[in-house]
């Protein structure tokens, strides 16, 4: 009955709510090396809560699986224009953008099998960690000439590994959103994917920041779930949303449907809690917070190194 109360109240809330767009184009990287823990269910989710409350958004699936293409609903056949022709061939980023037939204002670069073996390619390009960021900053140019919306979001879905194809992402990047799976060893590997993100800033960078970080499959009926909640927020004190993602079933099954869960059973919890924690993300914005969350990156980074090491 408190669950029912508690998305009652959600829905009332969040039903027709048309989030602030940022002065900015924000470019935020879903990343976690640990496979598993919501990465594309986080940012096909987020894209959509965001484009349906009135924000032009785009996502990069730049996982070779291509699982965020599915759950938009667009075409990521093999021979479709894709993120391996960007990267890989020069393709221009507009000849590759689809939009999502479910959501207006959602867009999309598709992910297909070829990307798979854009990680051995990329190896003897050119500026190879940088062509993802330019083939972006080109694409946001040409909108501009074209007279189209600005884009408000891009989210870029990573594979769960720290190769070339995540460290493309994290330089086209400005921000770094982890999603943390609420269960034991959740905080694991969470330092070496820290120490990349200082790296990138280091040489490549330095715009990037760990802003944001969502707690998944959240179960509030454990122990555990809310131990390791209690855990991250003790870490992350600033970065961690308020809204926790809780385990569904719709959320699961949306992809199957290739939508997203925000247009598969909007009613349902996973997609109230996917939009409460974009509402969160819009409204937080940039501004004067980069400053705080890059001060934090240090001590949190070193708070989660020292947890590892327990």
């Amino acid at each position: 009955m408190a669950a029912l109360r508690v998305d009652a109240r959600r829905r009332i809330e969040l039903r027709g709510r048309r989030f602030p767009a940022p002065p900015e184009t924000r470019v935020l990287t879903i990343a976690n090396q640990k496979g598993g823990v919501g990465k594309t269910t986080t940012a096909v989710n987020l894209a959509a809560a965001l484009a349906q409350s009135g924000l032009q958004v785009l996502v990069i699936d730049n996982d070779p699986q291509g699982n965020a293409s599915t759950a938009l609903g667009v075409d990521h056949r093999s021979g479709t224009a894709s993120v391996y022709e960007v990267l890989v061939d020069g393709l221009p980023m507009h000849q590759a953008v689809q939009e999502s037939p479910h959501v207006p204002g959602l867009w999309c670069v598709p992910a297909t099998l070829d990307l798979s073996g854009a990680e051995i390619e990329l190896v003897s390009l050119v500026a190879r960690e940088t062509r993802l960021k330019r083939a972006l900053d080109a694409y946001l140019g040409w909108r501009d000439e074209q007279g189209l919306p600005r884009l408000d979001y891009v989210l870029v879905d990573c594979p769960p590994s720290l190769g070339l194809l995540t460290v493309n992402a994290f330089v086209v990047g400005r921000e770094v959103l982890i999603p943390i799976q609420c269960e034991y060893y959740a905080l694991e590997g969470l330092s070496q994917l820290l120490k990349t993100v200082d790296m990138i800033r280091a040489h490549l960078n330095p715009d990037l920041h760990l802003s944001t970080i969502v707690l998944t499959m959240y179960d509030a009926r454990t122990n555990l779930a809310r131990e390791v909640a209690d855990e991250v927020r003790e870490h992350f004190p600033v970065q961690t949303l308020r809204t926790t993602v809780p385990r569904s079933v719709r959320v699961s099954e949306a992809p199957s449907h290739g939508q997203t869960v925000i247009t598969y059973d909007p009613g349902s919890s996973g997609a109230l809690a996917y939009l409460e924690a974009a509402r969160e993300i819009a409204e937080r914005g940039r501004g004067d917070r980069t400053q705080q969350h890059d001060e934090h990156d240090g001590d949190q980074g070193g708070s989660a190194r020292r947890q590892e090491e327990r």
